[in-house]
C-alpha cells in the first residue's frame, strides 16, 4: 500500500493508458471505489479505515460499498461526479477505467465486446451492512429503458475472507412465497404510510452460507442480509425499494420510485408490474437460483485451485461470471482467460504479471492500494502470470463480462460431482 496520492488527468490519456498496458504487459492497476449509501448502515468489514467511515459527510452516510473496475456511475443523490467510476493509477497518474474503455476498447475488452455495448457493460462490487436492507428489486431492461438506463441482474459471492462475523441478520429474503397474488403486494404499496407495510410476510428468508452465492434475476425482490457480499452485476444502479421500514427505519416512497417515469409514480399497478412474477413465486426458487463453488478442472494444478462462483445464464443470456483463484504458499501459475476481468485480492500477497499484490488490513480513503487489477482482455487472453509469495493462501476474486465463456456451467451443474 501507498500513502502517496495519484493527480487526476482527464485529457490526452492516450499515451499514459499505452505506458500503462505496456508497462503492466497488459494489467493496469485500479484504486479502491468507495461509494456510500444515505439509508443504510455499514457492516466495516471492507477494510475502511473506521476514522473514514463517512469520509464523504454524515449526510451522505455511511460507505458500505468499494466497486470493482467500474465505469458505471453510482445513482445517489447529492453524489460526487466521479462516484461508481473506477481510477487506473500508473506513475503518479490517475485516469479513469471508463475513458480508458473508450480510448482502447479493443486492447481492454476485446474487440466484439467493445463493438456491441461501447463500454465495459458490468461491474462487481463488495456490499456490506451491519442489518438486513429493503425488499426491493432491478428493473429490468424494458422498464429501466423507460427512464434511459439498463435493467440489472446480478450475482452473489459470500466470501469467506470477507465474513469473519455474521454481523445482525444473515439471512436474505428472496422472492416472494409461492401462491403470492399481486393484489397482495399492491396492497402492502398502499399501506406504504400506515406502518410497517408488511412485504416480508408475502417472502421466506434463506440463510446465507459462506463459499456460495446466488444468481438474482432482474424483477426479482430480494433483501440482502448482513453477509459481506460479492456481486457481479449489470453495469446499471436502477432499484426499487418495496418495504418501506427497516429495523425501525424509514424507506422513503421516493426509493420505490426512483427509476419509474414520473408520469407513474402512483401507479401501483404499473410498480408491481415491474416484477418477474414467475420467477419471484417459483417453487424451485432454491434449485434455479443458489450457486454452489465449481472447481475448474482445467483450469487449477498442483498448489493452485481455480473455482466458479457466480455462473450461469439469465433467461438464455451468459451475463456476468466470477472465479476464485486460491494459490498455496510458493505456488504459481499462469490463468488463461477468453476475456477482460476485474481482479481484487482477499488474502494473502504475491504477484500478478509485474503488478505486486497485497491485503491490506486498514485502507484510508483516497489512498492507493495494491490489490485490484483490471487484467485485460490483451493479457488474459495471452496468459497471466500469478505467484504467490507469501507464508499465506494467496486468493483473488474475479469477474468476467457478457457471453465471454464456452464452458461455464450452468445453475445445478454442481450436483455432477
Amino acid at each position: 500500500m501507498s500513502n502517496k496520492q495519484s493527480s487526476t488527468i482527464t485529457k490526452n490519456i492516450g499515451s499514459v493508458l499505452d505506458s500503462a498496458l505496456d508497462a503492466g504487459e497488459g494489467l493496469l492497476r485500479l484504486t479502491p471505489n468507495w461509494v456510500p449509501r444515505s439509508f443504510l448502515h455499514p457492516g466495516l468489514r471492507i477494510k475502511l479505515h473506521p476514522d473514514d467511515t463517512y469520509a464523504l459527510g454524515v449526510h451522505r452516510g455511511g460507505i458500505d460499498e468499494r466497486w470493482f473496475a467500474s465505469t458505471t456511475e453510482a445513482m445517489n443523490e447529492n453524489r460526487e461526479p466521479d462516484e461508481g467510476l473506477s481510477y487506473i493509477a500508473f506513475e503518479g497518474k490517475k485516469f479513469l477505467l471508463r475513458d480508458a474503455v473508450s480510448q482502447a476498447g479493443a486492447r481492454l475488452i476485446g474487440k466484439e465486446m467493445f463493438d456491441k455495448y461501447k463500454r465495459w457493460p458490468v461491474y462487481s462490487k463488495f456490499f456490506d451492512n451491519m442489518g438486513p436492507i429493503p425488499h426491493h428489486m432491478h428493473q429490468k431492461h424494458e422498464h429501466a429503458a423507460l427512464t434511459g438506463q439498463e435493467g440489472k441482474p446480478e450475482g452473489y459471492y459470500f466470501s469467506p475472507q470477507m465474513n469473519n462475523v455474521d454481523n445482525n441478520f444473515a439471512y436474505t429474503f428472496m422472492g416472494l412465497e409461492p401462491g403470492t397474488t399481486k393484489e397482495q403486494v399492491r396492497k402492502c404499496l398502499e399501506n406504504w404510510n400506515q406502518g410497517d407495510n408488511g412485504i416480508l410476510y408475502l417472502s421466506r428468508a434463506y440463510r446465507l452460507e459462506r463459499g456460495t452465492g446466488w444468481m438474482i434475476p432482474a424483477g426479482v425482490l430480494h433483501a440482502p442480509g448482513s453477509l459481506c457480499t460479492y456481486e457481479p452485476q449489470w453495469g446499471s444502479d436502477v432499484f426499487g425499494m418495496f418495504q418501506n421500514i427497516v429495523e425501525g427505519r424509514e424507506v422513503p416512497w421516493d426509493l420505490l420510485v426512483k427509476d419509474v417515469p414520473k408520469n407513474k409514480h402512483n401507479d401501483l399497478d404499473y410498480i408491481v408490474g415491474q416484477l418477474d412474477w414467475e420467477k419471484n413465486v417459483d417453487t424451485h426458487f432454491v434449485e434455479h437460483n443458489k450457486l454452489f463453488p465449481i472447481v475448474d478442472i482445467e483450469g487449477s494444478g498442483p498448489g493452485y485451485t481455480d473455482t466458479w462462483i457466480v455462473y450461469g445464464t439469465i433467461d438464455g443470456q451468459q451475463v456476468v461470471s466470477a472465479k476464485e483463484l486460491t494459490l498455496e504458499p510458493g505456488a504459481k501459475c499462469t490463468i488463461k482467460d477468453p476475456g477482460a476481468s476485474g481482479w481484487i485480492t482477499v488474502q494473502g500477497c504475491g504477484r500478478i504479471g509485474k503488478l505486486d499484490l497485497q491485503t491490506p488490513v486498514l485502507i484510508r480513503f483516497g489512498e492507493e492500494t495494491d490489490d485490484e487489477v483490471f487484467i485485460s482482455y490483451e493479457a488474459a487472453t495471452k496468459g497471466v502470470e500469478i505467484e504467490n509469495t507469501g507464508s499465506d493462501s494467496l486468493v483473488g476474486l474475479r469477474y468476467f463480462g457478457p457471453d465471454v465463456h464456452s464452458d461455464m456451467p450452468m445453475i445445478g451443474d454442481h450436483k455432477k460431482s
